[in-house]
């Protein structure tokens, strides 16, 4: 089956009105991306960012005229807001298996010297090496974007074997699984997704993880351990509102990594939590980068 598919170069201001009539004339669904390479990596609690020059795709059923639904879609639009609709085209997209194509796409990966992250239907290229096998499902983490990659590197040159490890911000649980494999002997789990904990929860038993070795929390529920190591793989604001958090989650002497930070904001993040800890210079990848530590023992 093919589909129509329908693409509008908005500026900010027609964003609405393009959605509306493309959602009017029998969109199956509308996309919005970014259109200018313009990141927005933390919006404000309660809003829905959108971009100054936005992107908009509308999916229609190919079973119509595809002239008779553009004339459709420009007058719709000319009524409702008096202009033209902006820049457009129309394209015949052909239907594929999407997940098989992303499938073949994704393969094993190494990082450090011992562990290898291996999608769940291909065999371990090493099958001696430690192989985390990952079905990212919601694609909660793969390991393909450079912040899990640093923290997967971390884990792979700081867990020597027996610590509890704490995985602040879970997502898939590539972090925490990867710390059990590597033989760390409990791992903490916390998120603020439901999601995230049932998809941590898969992929431990992917791995044959058993639940005694793990446990993951939303963060209201979640215990007052003191981790022998410390991620956190998250967002600069995020991990400075949640210092003392991750602090206190953390023993004296234990080992801290933080990470989902661009390398401008890393001198901030660093000194925010040198007050509990002794902060190294930040390891960057790409424009990304990964903050380590370890706390200090208490005062007087």
């Amino acid at each position: 089956m093919s589909w129509i598919q329908i693409r509008v170069h908005a500026q900010r201001n027609q964003v609405n009105s393009v959605e509306d009539t493309l959602m009017a004339n029998g969109a199956l669904s509308v996309t919005l991306q970014d259109d200018a390479d313009q990141p927005i990596l933390e919006p404000e609690l309660g809003t829905t960012p959108i971009w100054d020059e936005t992107q908009i795709i509308g999916l229609f059923d190919a079973n119509q005229n595809s002239e008779v639904l553009l004339k459709n879609l420009r007058t719709f639009y000319h009524n409702a807001s008096g202009q033209e609709l902006p820049t457009h085209k129309l394209e015949i997209l052909e239907d594929k298996d999407w997940i098989r194509a992303w499938m073949e796409d994704y393969h094993p990966m190494q990082f450090g010297k011992r562990l290898w992250v291996c999608p769940s239907w291909q065999k371990p290229p090493q099958p001696e090496a430690v192989n985390l096998m990952l079905d990212p499902g919601l694609a909660f983490g793969t390991g393909t974007h450079p912040t899990t990659d640093l923290c997967l590197q971390f884990l792979d040159q700081e867990v020597k074997g027996d610590e509890l490890v704490v995985d602040y911000g879970c997502g898939s649980g590539i972090l925490g699984i990867a710390a059990l494999l590597l033989g760390a002997k409990e791992m903490v789990g916390v998120d603020i997704d439901p999601q995230a904990l049932t998809a941590t929860r898969d992929n431990a038993g992917r791995n044959n993880i058993g639940d005694e070795l793990y446990d993951v929390f939303l963060p209201e529920k979640a215990p007052q351990v003191e981790g022998d190591i410390m991620v956190a793989n998250i967002l600069a604001g995020p991990l400075q509102s949640l210092a003392p958090e991750i602090a206190k989650l953390t023993r004296p002497g234990g080992k801290l990594a933080l990470s989902g930070l661009l390398a401008e904001q890393a001198e901030d993040v660093s000194k925010c939590y040198s007050q509990w800890f002794d902060m190294q210079p930040a390891k960057q990848l790409g424009d990304w980068v990964l903050l380590s530590g370890t706390k200090r023992p208490p005062q007087g």
